[in-house]
C-alpha cells in the first residue's frame, strides 16, 4: 500500500511539474489535459506490463519487467556502506575490477550475460537506470513505473513536435499514430529498456528538428551528446539504423544537386561499404560476424527457454551474400510476422489485431493518397531508410515472435508516420468531412 500511495504522489508531482514545462504545456495539436490524459494511460499500460509478468508469466528471476529491477538492488545496497563504490558503478568508472564483482556483480543474475557477445552488455544500462532512481523510489516498483512511463512520454512528445511541422491538419491522427499504437503503448510504459530508447530516439529527433528551424539554444549540445551516448550503451543497432538516414536527410535539405536517388545511393553505399570493413578499422567490430553470433545466441536463448512463438530462422553465417538472399524473410518477419506466427495467448492475438490494423491504415493513407509532387520526398526516403534497416536487424537475428513485436516498436510509428505523409487530407475530406474532428486539432 505505501508503494502505491508512493506511486500516486509521485504522479500528482509529474502531473504538476508538466503545467509548469512549456514542453508538456505547448505542444501543438496536444491541449496539456491530452498530454495529462496520455501519461496516465501509460501508467495504467505499464502497470498492466507488471501485471502480465506478475500473474500470467510469473517467473521473475526471467522477466524483464522485474530482474533488472531485482539486480539494482545489489548496485543500490553500495550507498549506505560505500557510497563511492555505488557512484562509480552507476557512472562506470573503474567498476570492472574483481572486487567489484565478488561485492557486487557475482550477485545479480544479469551483469553478465549467458549468451555474451562482444557487444556493450545494454542489461548494465538498465539496471544503472534502476539504481539511479532507488534514490527516489525507496525500492518501490510502481514507483519506476511512474518514472518510466514519463521519460518516454518526454521522448514521444518530441517524435509529436518534430513531425508537426509537416503534417498540419493531421495533428489528432498523428498523436494517435505516435501514442497510441497497442504495442508501443504497451512496451514503452514500464520499467524496460523501451521506455528509455524512446526517450533517447524522440529527444534526439526533437533537438535534431528545433535546430534545423530555430537558432539553437545553449542546452542543445549537451542533449544530443546524453541522448546519443544513452542510445550507443543501450540500442546501439537502432542509432546505427538511424545515422544514415539523418545524413540522408541532412544532404537532401542543404544542397539542391544531385537528386535525392543518387543521394540515396551514396549515402546508403558508405554506409553498407564502412559496414562491412569496420573490423579493419576497430579490430573485433565485424558487423555480419556480430548479427550472426546475435541470431545464434538468440536461437540458443529460446531453446533454453521453450519459447512459445520461436520460428527455426535459417542460421546466418558472417557471408554478406547470405545476409542479402535472407533480406526478404527478414523484412517480412519484423514487418508481417505476427499475421502469420503469431505468439499464443492474448498477447499474440493482439499483435496479429495491430498488424492487420497497421496494413488497412497503410492501405488508407494510399487510397487517398496526394500528388507525388506534393510529398516530401527527402523526409519520406529517410523515414523509409530507418525502416528498412532496422526492419532487416531485426528480422535476421530475432527468431521469437513475441520479441519481434516488442523490439520493433521504435519503427512502427515512423511507419505510419510515412503513411501519413502520403495522405491528402483534403481529398479525404470532401470524402468524408464527419472525419474533421477526429484528424484536425
Amino acid at each position: 500500500m505505501s508503494g502505491i500511495l508512493l506511486a500516486l504522489s509521485y504522479t500528482a508531482l509529474l502531473l504538476w511539474l508538466m503545467r509548469k514545462l512549456p514542453y508538456f504545456r505547448a505542444v501543438p495539436g496536444l491541449p496539456l489535459k491530452w498530454v495529462s490524459a496520455i501519461f496516465l494511460l501509460k501508467i495504467l499500460a505499464g502497470t498492466a506490463l507488471w501485471a502480465v509478468y506478475t500473474y500470467v508469466y510469473s517467473d521473475r528471476a526471467t522477466a524483464d519487467v522485474f530482474k533488472y529491477f531485482d539486480d539494482s538492488a545489489h548496485m543500490y545496497k553500495a550507498l549506505h556502506d560505500r557510497p563511492l563504490d555505488y557512484l562509480r558503478m552507476l557512472l562506470g568508472i573503474g567498476n570492472d575490477t574483481p572486487e567489484f564483482m565478488d561485492r557486487y556483480y557475482s550477485y545479480m543474475n544479469n551483469w553478465v550475460r549467458h549468451f555474451e557477445s562482444n557487444l556493450y552488455n545494454d542489461a548494465h544500462t538498465i539496471i544503472r537506470y534502476n539504481a539511479a532512481v532507488r534514490l527516489v523510489s525507496f525500492g518501490e516498483f510502481h514507483v519506476h513505473t511512474v518514472l518510466s512511463a514519463f521519460l518516454s512520454l518526454a521522448g514521444m512528445l518530441g517524435i509529436h513536435r518534430a513531425f508537426v511541422r509537416v503534417l498540419p491538419g493531421l495533428e489528432r491522427v498523428l498523436a494517435a499514430v505516435v501514442f497510441l499504437l497497442p504495442s508501443v503503448l504497451f512496451w514503452t510504459s514500464g520499467v524496460i529498456k523501451e521506455c528509455l530508447l524512446f526517450f533517447g530516439l524522440g529527444l534526439l529527433i526533437y533537438v535534431l528538428d528545433r535546430m534545423a528551424h530555430e537558432r539553437p539554444r545553449w542546452y542543445d549540445l549537451p542533449v544530443l551528446a546524453f541522448v546519443l551516448v544513452l542510445l550507443f550503451f543501450l540500442k546501439f543497432y537502432v542509432l546505427m539504423s538511424l545515422l544514415p538516414a539523418l545524413v540522408l536527410l541532412y544532404w537532401a535539405r542543404h544542397a539542391p544537386r544531385p537528386k535525392l536517388g543518387p543521394k540515396m545511393l551514396v549515402t546508403y553505399g558508405v554506409f553498407i561499404l564502412l559496414g562491412l570493413n569496420l573490423h579493419h578499422i576497430v579490430p573485433g567490430l565485424d558487423v555480419l560476424g556480430i548479427l550472426t553470433m546475435k541470431q545464434r545466441d538468440f536461437v540458443g536463448l529460446a531453446l533454453k527457454m521453450d519459447s512459445g512463438s520461436f520460428v527455426m530462422p535459417e542460421l546466418l553465417l558472417p557471408d554478406p551474400l547470405l545476409f542479402l538472399r535472407r533480406s526478404p524473410n527478414a523484412l517480412f518477419i519484423t514487418l508481417l510476422g505476427p499475421l502469420v506466427h503469431a505468439g499464443p495467448g492474448a498477447l499474440g492475438l493482439m499483435s496479429m489485431l495491430e498488424n492487420l490494423g497497421i496494413l488497412l491504415f497503410l492501405g488508407f493513407c494510399l487510397y487517398f493518397k496526394r500528388p507525388w509532387a506534393q510529398v516530401d520526398h527527402a523526409l519520406m526516403v529517410a523515414l523509409l531508410g530507418y525502416v528498412i534497416v532496422l526492419a532487416l536487424v531485426i528480422g535476421w537475428t530475432t527468431p521469437v515472435m513475441g520479441a519481434v513485436v516488442r523490439y520493433r516498436t521504435p519503427l512502427l510509428p515512423f511507419l505510419l508516420i510515412i503513411g501519413l505523409l502520403l495522405l491528402d487530407r483534403e481529398k479525404l475530406l470532401r470524402r468524408a468531412p464527419r472525419l474533421d474532428p477526429f484528424i484536425t486539432a
